[in-house]
């Protein structure tokens, strides 16, 4: 079966999460440096069998699109399409995911250490999860 993979993009770290094969829940998967995201895809859309991305649309408290960020969304767009013209991808806002990430660490009780010394890659991927999450609910509303 297929799964769905989210994708939290940055400027330099990347999150990623991926679906259950029911695709019901997102897990956690990796964060990655955004300079090597299309080769470790290359690995995971073969081995996971990657029907679709799900990528944030990075939209400020007021609605209106970060640019610069969207910019590089697009163009990462682009390339993923020439390469896999047949995997779908979807967007979803992820407007406060950076802002829930940080207090699902401190709820879980990360140790502020281990927060500081891995707190952007750790970050990364929990929005990306989120992301992920927020995707398929919304599919379950719609059903």
């Amino acid at each position: 079966m297929s799964k769905i993979l989210g994708i939290d993009y940055g400027k330099i770290m990347t999150g990623l999460s991926i679906t259950d094969q029911n695709k019901i829940f997102a897990f956690g998967l990796d964060s990655i440096p955004t300079s090597k995201l299309m080769f470790f895809l290359k690995s995971i859309i073969f081995h996971e069998k990657i029907e679709k991305l799900v990528i944030g649309l990075p939209k400020k408290l007021n609605n209106e699109i970060e640019f610069l960020l969207e910019k590089k969304i697009q163009k990462f767009i682009k390339n993923f399409k020439k390469v896999y013209p047949s995997i779908s991808i979807e967007r979803i806002d992820e407007r406060l995911t950076s802002k829930i990430s940080t207090q699902s660490m401190k709820l879980i009780k990360i140790k502020s250490k281990k927060r500081k010394k891995n707190r952007k890659k750790i970050l990364n991927k929990i929005s990306a999860t989120i992301i992920l999450q927020s995707y398929l609910l919304k599919l379950e509303k719609i059903k």
